[in-house]
């Protein structure tokens, strides 16, 4: 026993000694780039000068100041908060796509897993503006660069079943084994309410981030797979807390909410199935209670999650409190982790962490942005500072 231990040891140790010798051969680049993507976020000091402007052409003056740079020059109409919205996100597609395209196996693979959500919202707002006959070559507008892909536009040609799509479309893209391995027929040909559209957008996500689980835990490995395996972990356990609170007097059975939770997390498999059981609150036997509270129980096991459930301050009563949400905590805590992903080196869970703190940057402006165009100064500071104040 004691030397299966030891050669374990040993091979571990030459495992990651040869990752750490061979990592800057093919993705000693992009991992310098990445740094200085990172070292790029906005500090404590920019959002404060942010939260001061007067209107949105001060933002444009002082982001112009930032890594930002001269992204809103050709701009010269009134500025509108969309506008910025759209702009930071060209940005983020700018640098991610330049990653990727200098990036080889299996750095690039892996770029291409993260990808994979994007297309699955872009599908599910394309095939819903089929369903419901809306202009779906306007929908193609709001789709998200990063999950763009070739075929995209067929989706818009009017076909309004989902089978018909899937034979034409969705077969050949990347997507196409999750579709087929988590879907039958008959779910696709009954695709026509919100709720059905729902469950099966959480039925890809699920087989997605099970399948990016395993591709970076088991065929990565090493470094990344302990990084990424938390950053997934983290996702698939968010969901089934999300889709639990969602689903609480819904339509959806409470066994069709149980296939819809990731098989892998802190929460897997006691506390999901715990949270599967779960039903709405009952109002009058239970008085002061509300949906979050079951939830909230189940999470005396994961210290992390209780502590995230203790800072929301919930409505009750119909009485603003003022306070944080749960997707606020959510959020902090996200960002919490993917800092974290940036302390270890020679793995590829820094990219990943690269787009989430990214997009939360994305979220803070626009919401500066929302609350000076709408004048509601005493709101312009309930964003997720990336750097703690």
């Amino acid at each position: 026993g004691f030397l299966l231990f030891t050669f374990a040891c040993i091979h571990l140790f030459y495992s990651n000694m040869r990752g750490m010798m061979t990592f800057n051969i093919d993705d000693g680049y992009l991992d310098g780039i990445l740094r200085g993507f990172r070292a790029g976020l906005l500090t404590n000091a920019d959002y404060a000068n942010l939260t001061q402007c007067e209107n949105l052409e001060d933002m444009k003056l002082h982001l112009a100041g930032t890594s930002y740079g001269d992204f809103l020059a050709d701009e010269t109409g009134q500025l509108l908060t969309a506008t910025i919205a759209e702009k930071c996100t060209q940005k983020l597609v700018k640098e991610f796509k330049h990653m990727r395209v200098n990036s080889v196996a299996p750095l690039s693979t892996f770029l291409e897993y993260i990808t994979y959500g994007y297309m699955i919202d872009n599908i599910m707002l394309l095939v819903t503006g089929a369903i419901h006959e809306r202009d779906t070559t306007e929908l193609l507008t709001k789709c998200h660069p990063l999950g763009f892909f070739e075929a995209m536009p067929s989706l818009c040609a009017g076909t309004t079943s989902v089978s018909e799509l899937y034979k034409s479309v969705i077969v050949d893209t990347p997507l196409a084994p999750y579709f087929r391995n988590c879907l039958s027929k008959e779910d696709l040909s009954e695709m026509r309410g919100s709720a059905e559209l729902e469950k099966v957008r959480n039925t890809l996500y699920k087989a997605y981030l099970e399948d990016f689980y395993r591709y970076c835990t088991k065929e990565l490995g090493g470094v990344t797979g302990e990084v990424m395996g938390g950053l997934l972990e983290w996702e698939a356990d968010r969901r089934a807390m999300t889709i639990t609170l969602n689903s609480m007097g819904t339509e959806l059975s409470l066994d069709d909410r149980e296939k819809l939770y990731p098989n892998f997390g802190k929460l897997y498999p006691e506390t999901t199935y715990a949270l599967a059981k779960l039903d709405k609150v009952d109002r009058g036997s239970m008085e002061g209670q509300s949906d979050m509270d079951p939830v909230k129980d189940l999470m005396i096991y994961h210290e992390e999650y209780a502590n995230l459930f203790a800072g929301v301050q919930d409505d009750r009563g119909g009485v603003s409190t003022g306070g944080k949400t749960l997707e606020d905590m959510f959020f902090e805590y996200e960002v919490k982790i993917c800092k974290f992903a940036f302390e270890q080196h020679f793995q590829y869970g820094a990219f990943y962490a690269y787009v989430k703190l990214k997009e939360q940057e994305i979220r803070n402006i626009v919401w500066i942005a929302e609350c000076i165009a709408q004048n509601e100064r005493d709101k312009i500071n309930d964003f997720v500072p990336i750097f703690g104040f």
